[in-house]
C-alpha cells in the first residue's frame, strides 16, 4: 500500500462555515482543496486566509483554454499560497506544457494535475460529448498526453489506478477524488471506491468532502479515515 494523504473538499457555500469547520477540525488535517464554488464566491483572499490557518491548499480550477490563456492564467496564481492546481488535460499537450513551463519558472514545488475524466461521469455521457472510448481508455489516453506535456501529476478515479500505476507510477502523482467511506452516500459520484482501496491501488492523495463536512463529528471523520489510511 502506498503512502496516501487525505485532502477535504472544502465546497461549502458560506466562508463563516468553511472558517468554523477547519477551526475546529484539529491537526490530523493537513490538505484543503478549494473548487470553483468557493474561489469565486470569495476570491483570492480566502485561499490566503486558509492557508493562514496552517493548511496546505489544492486550488481545484479545472483550468482549459488556449494555451496562451492558460500560461497567464497561471502566472497570475503563481503569488498565491497553493501547493496544487488542476487543469483539464483534455486542453491538449502544448496547453499542459504551457502552464507546466509557467510552473517551472515561477513556482516549480507546485504539484500541478491534469484532470482526466470526472468522476461524475459514465460511459454513456462520455459518448454523448463525442467520446467513444469506455472512461478507463479515456483516463489511460489523457494520461499519456500527461506524461507528454511534463505535468507531473493527474487527477483520476481510483477505479482507473490499476491501468495507470504499471504504467506511470515514476512519473506521476495521483490524486483521487470519489473517495466515500463504507455506509456513506455515493451522492453524484458514479465512479467510487473506500479510502483503503484507493491507497492500496496507488492513489498518492485522496479527495473526501461530503462525508467529512457533513458528519456529525467532522474531526472524528478525519481521524477515522486517516486510520484507514494507515
Amino acid at each position: 500500500m502506498s503512502s496516501c494523504e487525505l485532502i477535504l473538499a472544502l465546497d461549502l457555500e458560506s466562508k463563516d462555515e468553511a472558517r468554523s469547520l477547519l477551526q475546529g477540525i484539529g491537526p490530523d488535517l493537513k490538505w484543503v482543496k478549494v473548487g470553483l464554488q468557493m474561489f469565486t464566491a470569495h476570491g483570492p483572499e480566502w485561499i490566503r486566509e486558509v492557508a493562514d490557518l496552517g493548511f496546505k491548499v489544492f486550488l481545484d480550477l479545472k483550468l482549459h483554454d488556449i494555451p496562451n490563456t492558460v500560461a497567464k492564467a497561471l502566472q497570475s496564481l503563481s503569488d498565491l499560497p497553493i501547493d496544487m492546481l488542476t487543469l483539464h488535460s483534455s486542453g491538449g499537450v502544448e496547453m499542459m506544457a504551457a502552464a507546466n513551463q509557467v510552473r517551472l519558472d515561477r513556482k516549480p514545488n507546485l504539484l500541478l494535475l491534469g484532470v482526466t475524466v470526472l468522476t461524475s461521469m459514465d460511459e454513456a455521457q462520455l459518448r454523448r460529448v463525442g467520446v467513444p472510448n469506455s472512461p478507463e481508455r479515456q483516463v489511460h489516453n489523457l494520461a499519456g498526453a500527461v506524461v507528454e506535456s511534463g505535468v507531473p501529476g493527474l487527477v483520476c478515479s481510483a477505479k482507473e489506478l490499476s491501468l495507470l500505476v504499471p504504467d506511470y507510477a515514476d512519473q506521476l502523482k495521483f490524486v483521487t477524488p470519489g473517495i466515500r467511506p463504507t455506509g456513506a452516500a455515493a451522492d453524484d459520484q458514479k465512479r467510487i471506491v473506500t479510502p483503503s482501496q484507493a491507497a492500496a491501488n496507488g492513489s498518492n492523495f485522496i479527495v473526501v468532502g461530503r462525508p467529512i463536512y457533513k458528519a456529525e463529528s467532522p474531526r472524528s471523520a478525519v481521524q477515522a479515515i486517516n486510520g484507514e489510511l494507515a
